[in-house]
């Protein structure tokens, strides 16, 4: 029987915890380990599948725990869970000339949150292209800015680790107090920043932009327009850096700072590291104020844009959300965005998933709060950050339990498949109802 006669969910998430067991495998064993001790598998699996869901949260310190080996599974298991492992699957079968049936195209699309199968290949070359410059120049130049500190070979690899671990969101960091020591470091922070951003935008935004600017329409076709996917992404993006970057500078402003330099960049780079999922950190988080922490949590929860590297419910999704509050209270009949009509189904998506991604951080935030010995804004910020694929933490999550491992294992890989797509390959296949009913009146609000 092929793989591709499973529905598309299910044989994602099935590949997602195939990959994982794996990892967990590899990371048990005593060459993974810098002393050649084991890890227990827990915690190896906690590991795993936070690289694979590019989440970044850790019970041990990576740089000093893991041996080479061991730093580059998590390496590995970060490039795969960025750039998505049905990318791979298409560039081989392309390479071997293997087309897949029609259910097989299905799942590569709904993998790839991309354009139709006719021209996956294209976009996968695409993805894997664009990666790879990216998370080159960013490994040229975090080399280039380590060979003032350590030895050539050391500062190219710590290059490379972190120009991956950043395109990807992942926030895997081999510095034991991640980036705080580069704070002030103008360098770090922009080609960080930078790389987080690239991969948090989306490929199908960068594949829209270039063909709009550069493709060659045929001869009866029009001129291509960016879709109002990719607008409202460019809408929410410094919409969100913005606002992100304004509160966090307020609520830091009697946090001691060096200089007004320094302050700036704190809210710059933690704006970023939250609002695309990527974990980084150049403060101790659990040192921040309140309202720097809630406002951590609201960019955290949005996430990055769909088709990229990061978490969270994404811009769209959230932005959506809004404009059909603003068109409810407005008594609009329709959803108008950019000239366009949206679809009541797209609609119902959009609150569905920030539904039943406030539910499942209810549930994460109830369960925690009995196994864990923390404040409720550390436990709701480890489960958003869990939840969102971010990786930040006040500090507690060397500390938690098995079942908080176990929960916010889960709750990494929910928030990498996406919780719709997790109901979807656990329902299986939709069953039409066979009788329309009639209209039911329900008083609401």
């Amino acid at each position: 029987m092929s793989i591709f006669t499973l529905s598309p969910h299910r044989l994602l998430l099935i590949g997602f915890l195939s990959i994982i067991t794996i990892g967990s495998l590899l990371l048990t064993l005593p060459v993974a380990s810098a002393s050649g001790g084991s890890q227990s598998f827990i915690d190896a699996l906690f590991a795993a599948t936070s690289a694979i869901s590019t989440t970044g949260l850790t019970v041990v310190d990576v740089g000093s725990f893991y041996s080479l080996f061991g730093q580059i599974v998590i390496l590995t298991l970060i490039q795969i869970g960025g750039l998505g492992y049905m990318i791979f699957i298409v560039l081989v079968m392309s390479g071997l000339g293997i087309r897949p049936s029609l259910s097989g195209k299905l799942i590569l699309q709904e993998a790839l949150t991309g354009p139709p199968y006719e021209e996956v290949v294209r976009f996968s070359k695409m993805v894997i292209s664009i990666t790879f410059a990216f998370e080159f120049l960013g490994a040229v130049v975090l080399s280039l800015f380590w060979m003032k500190e350590f030895s050539v070979k050391h500062a190219i690899y710590l290059g490379v680790f972190h120009s991956v671990s950043a395109f990807c969101t992942a926030g895997f960091s081999l510095f034991s107090d991640n980036l705080c020591a580069y704070r002030d470091s103008v360098i770090v922070n922009i080609t960080i920043g930078v790389l987080c951003i690239g991969g948090s935008i989306g490929f199908i935004v960068i594949y829209d932009i270039y063909y709009a600017i550069f493709g060659k329409p045929k001869e009866d076709e029009p001129p291509k327009r960016l879709l109002v996917h990719t607008k409202l992404v460019l809408v929410m993006l410094p919409t969100l850096l913005i606002t992100g970057v304004f509160l966090i500078f307020v609520s830091e402003w009697s946090t001691p700072f060096p200089s007004f330099k320094d302050r700036f960049l704190v809210s710059i780079f933690h704006t970023i590291s939250a609002s695309t999922t990527t974990g980084f950190n150049t403060v101790a988080t659990g040192t921040m104020k309140t309202m720097g922490l809630t406002t951590m949590i609201l960019l955290m929860y949005i996430g990055a844009s769909p088709g990229g590297t990061g978490g969270g419910v994404k811009t769209t999704t959230f932005g959506l959300l809004i404009s059909s509050i603003i068109s409810v209270v407005s008594m609009h009949d329709e959803l108008i965005m950019f000239g366009r009509h949206i679809s009541s189904k797209t609609k119902d998506r959009s609150f569905v998933i920030c539904a039943i991604a406030v539910l499942l951080i209810i549930l994460d935030v109830l369960i925690l709060s009995v196994t864990e010995n923390a404040s409720f804004m550390e436990i709701v910020f480890e489960a958003v950050s869990a939840f969102g694929t971010v990786g930040l933490s006040t500090g507690i999550t060397p500390s938690l339990s098995i079942t908080g491992k176990m929960v916010l294992s889960a709750t990494m890989l929910i928030g990498r498949v996406g919780p719709l797509a997790l109901g979807y390959s656990i329902r299986g296949k939709r069953r039409p109802v066979p009788i329309k009913y009639p209209e039911g009146v329900m008083l609401v609000g």
